[in-house]
């Protein structure tokens, strides 16, 4: 089956809404993400007693210690990179889209795959990595992001924020692939190919089971960079020894290290990025004259 539309909109349609709704995913579901790393950091040999073993746990263990506001420790950084990464994302997509289309303005799934992943690779490589990276050592060393960036920069120099540059492009770009491919699909079913109306919880259901498909299909690439953004990256001398490490110390179950704490963000927030990007930009173009043209 194949995605059709014969409409075409200008890339900054869709990555004006990607911005706005990039911020109000990223700021909504913060705890959940700052729990998948830090349980994804926490060391898995035998012996190790965690302080908390799962999302609730996590929770709880961290109000109690440290104060509810330590949950959104790590946010700035992905808030600031938050709103051009869903920019560049759904712009990009909508643009690869465009370049990929048959002459009757068809996309098969797997086209939708591939545009999601052009957009993925490239918002994880201008955007993704280092944001990601600072955020990741702020967690783990419990600073703000301005003494984190600075640990990082005076410690590794301004090539430690690319740490795990390409666990990040693996990681992001199947995420991107797997999630558009998903919604396109169940979009075009839902709407029977455009004719009937997407409903905003048409929108929150696509989004939620997109995201929940995405996160089973490529959890070990999550797994992978954050363990190479981490402070003792510098234990593993690739990707792929990274990945050989955890298999043979940790087993292959380690591979799905915070699964559920992420299961619990990116479901939600898979959700509210795509029902708030659908309705934003359908605001858009009915309300602002220059997203009216095609």
């Amino acid at each position: 089956m194949s995605t059709s539309t014969t409409q075409k909109k200008t890339p900054l349609l869709p990555m004006a809404a990607g911005c706005i709704a990039g911020g109000i995913e990223a700021t909504a579901v913060w705890p959940m993400e700052f729990i998948k790393t830090q349980l994804q950091l926490q060391a898995k040999a035998k012996g190790t007693k965690l302080p908390y073993t799962g999302m609730i746990s996590g929770l709880r263990y961290y109000v109690e210690t440290t104060g509810f506001f330590s949950l959104y420790r790590g946010l700035a950084p992905t808030l600031i990179g938050s709103i051009p990464k869903a920019g560049i994302r759904f712009g990009l997509n909508s643009v690869i889209k465009d370049k990929l289309r048959d002459k009757d303005g068809n996309l098969t799934p797997g086209k939708n795959f591939l545009a999601g992943l052009g957009a993925g690779v490239t918002e994880a490589l201008v955007i993704v990595a280092p944001v990601e990276t600072v955020k990741t050592q702020c967690i783990e060393l419990n600073m703000p992001f301005i003494a984190g960036f600075k640990h990082i920069v005076a410690t590794q120099g301004i090539g430690g924020i690319y740490q795990g540059a390409f666990a990040t492009a693996l990681k992001q770009g199947s995420n991107q692939g797997l999630r558009f491919m998903w919604f396109n699909e169940y979009k075009r079913i839902v709407t029977e190919d455009g004719a009937k109306p997407f409903s905003p919880i048409g929108g929150l259901l696509g989004g939620m089971s997109a995201g929940c498909f995405s996160t089973l299909g490529n959890n070990p690439f999550d797994v992978l960079k954050t363990r190479m953004q981490g402070t003792k990256a510098s234990q593993y001398s690739s990707t792929l020894d990274c990945l050989k490490q955890i298999i043979t110390k940790e087993g292959f179950g380690a591979l799905y290290a915070g699964v559920v704490p992420r299961l619990g963000r990116v479901v939600p927030g898979q959700g509210i990025i795509f029902m708030s990007f659908e309705a934003i930009q359908d605001a858009l173009q009915s309300n602002v004259p220059f997203f009216q043209r095609n």
